[in-house]
């Protein structure tokens, strides 16, 4: 397995070279990660993806050459683009690049399969992503995760997964399934998959088992309401559709939502927020993954999914703001979105760029060209209120039945 990190460039060149792959049926478009509302529309070009980019960097003045573009390959066909595209985006955790907007697109012209992948080296806070002894670090990465026995990274996964405290049974599922495994029930057994592979299987009896031990942390429960009542006033809670992209860059049928509040609570406290609906529908409800504590919890015991989806509000008036429709104007919806989500002028990428596509990437004959999902580092959550707010701070009602004032304002 071979990682090259391909010449700097100051334009993002690689989206427009991956896209000309693509046109001529040579690449395939496996995996569109980080860009928050754009990978719900349809129809996207790579002027898009180039905007988006250009607009996060431009955060950061001081980097001359922002875009990061890499290729992964095997020897010969040894692994499928599936699994390939499974390694590239695990190396990008590794890397420091799990949180930031990039694409993988699978390479299908040379004797060496293999995918390159494209992103920005600035990240949301606009500082520069640490790059001391790339090219070392990226085969410390790649060796770590090849060096992985499937087997016995299930193992691990399910052992760690039994020790959360959950209280329902496709709780369990979702914990397997925010690891990166697929899982199907049949009989009373849920046999686990990845990349295509069967790798065990659970029986509903140990499942039933962790289940009947469960003991629900009313603390914890009182500091998620207070980190989500804080954020949600800070980050909009308005949900988008999440879709895989098709072959040749459409955006395939929306598998699930996120908002931007949920990507801030996952990246800040290790909170996983996962909704619940129908696609094309509104959601129903949700769940949330507490990685720090190792429980799950009932979105209904934070707080009910209508008051998280609202956006922001400021002097209880909506925000100008609105969700834009899937059935508008694609490139009146991109811009509408770039400039929700990336406050930066947009604009289509000029002839010099375009021209430059190519220009820093080496020819693939040249090239040299199973992994399971660890999450980045979390930020330590030192926050012990359970002494100064409890649910009837939090819930108005309560209080004013008690004749007390009202703390909760918003």
């Amino acid at each position: 397995m071979i990682v090259k990190i391909l010449r700097k460039s100051e334009t993002f060149s690689g989206v427009g070279y991956n896209s000309n792959k693509m046109e001529k049926d040579k690449g395939e478009l496996m995996l569109v990660s980080g860009f928050g509302a754009l990978q719900g529309l349809d129809n996207l070009r790579p002027s898009d993806y180039i905007n988006y980019l250009e607009a996060l960097s431009s955060r950061s003045s001081k980097t001359k050459y922002p875009q990061l573009h890499v290729s992964i390959s095997c020897k010969g066909q040894s692994h499928t683009k599936q699994q390939l595209t499974g390694i590239a985006s695990e190396w990008m955790k590794g890397m420091g690049y799990g949180m930031q907007p990039y694409i993988v697109v699978f390479h299908s012209d040379t004797a060496n399969a293999h995918v390159h992948i494209v992103s920005t080296r600035v990240d949301r806070s606009g500082k520069k992503i640490n790059d001391s002894f790339e090219k070392l670090k990226a085969y410390q990465v790649l060796n770590r995760i090849m060096a992985q026995n499937p087997a016995e990274q299930y193992t691990k996964d399910t052992r760690e997964v039994l020790a959360y405290n959950f209280s329902t049974r496709p709780q369990f599922p979702m914990l397997m399934e925010a690891r990166g495994y697929k899982l199907e029930l049949k009989g009373a057994t849920y046999q686990v998959y990845k990349f295509g592979q069967l790798l065990g299987k659970v029986a509903l009896g140990e499942v039933d088992g962790r289940i009947a031990v469960y003991e629900k942390n009313k603390t914890r429960i009182i500091q998620l309401r207070a980190i989500v009542e804080r954020y949600r006033a800070l980050h909009s809670g308005e949900v988008f559709p999440v879709s895989k992209p098709l072959p040749g860059g459409a955006a395939g049928p929306a598998f699930a939502y996120s908002s931007k509040l949920a990507e801030v609570l996952h990246q800040k406290f290790g909170l996983q927020l996962l909704y619940h609906g129908a696609p094309g529908k509104p959601p129903y409800g949700f769940s949330v993954l507490d990685h720090k504590e190792k429980m799950v919890l009932k979105g209904k015991e934070l707080m009910n999914i209508k008051d998280l989806i609202v956006p922001i509000t400021r002097n209880n008036e909506p925000l100008p703001e609105k969700a834009v429709a899937i059935t508008a104007t694609p490139n009146e919806d991109i811009r509408e979105l770039n400039e929700a989500i990336l406050p930066f002028p947009q604009s289509e990428p000029d002839a010099s760029k375009a021209s430059a596509w190519t220009a820093d990437v080496e020819k693939d004959q040249n090239e040299q060209s199973g992994a399971t999902t660890f999450l980045s580092a979390l930020e330590d959550l030192r926050l012990d209120i359970s002494g100064d707010v409890d649910d009837e701070q939090i819930l108005g009602p309560t209080r004013r039945r008690k004749r007390k004032a009202r703390t909760n304002t918003r």
